[in-house]
Parts: C-alpha cells; structure tokens; sequence
C-alpha cells in the first residue's frame, strides 16, 4: 500500500525524521485517509514549520460546550 501508515517518514529537504500525519479525501462518496509525512520540526531546515503547542488534529485544546 503506497500511503500505509507505520511506514518511517523523513524531511525532503534535510532528511531528519517527521512527524506522519493523516489527512482525508473523499472518494466515491466516502472519506479515505491518506498517511504522509508532517511538517518537519528541525529549525535549521529551509521547509521548518514551528510547532503549535502539543495538540494533535483538528480542534485539539477546544472543548465542546
């Protein structure tokens, strides 16, 4: 499988090890998630992309209510 998840992720740009997130389309009526690698955390990298605090996917940190 092309985007199967587990599969070690690595910076395009400086090769350091990334982060895999997944991300979803949808196909044929139904949404199909897509693993890839994230956005890489060495500061010393052209393609660096500063954290934002510790929570992971959509609406981390927000609480309903």
């Amino acid at each position: 499988m092309r985007n199967a998840p587990g599969q070690p992720r690595h910076c395009a740009v400086c090769g350091k090890p990334v982060d895999e997130v997944v991300h979803r389309h949808k196909t044929l009526g139904a949404f199909v998630p897509e693993w890839g690698p994230g956005p890489c955390r060495n500061p010393d990298c052209s393609a660096y992309e500063p954290g934002h605090g510790g929570g992971h996917g959509a609406g981390a940190g927000h609480r309903a209510g």
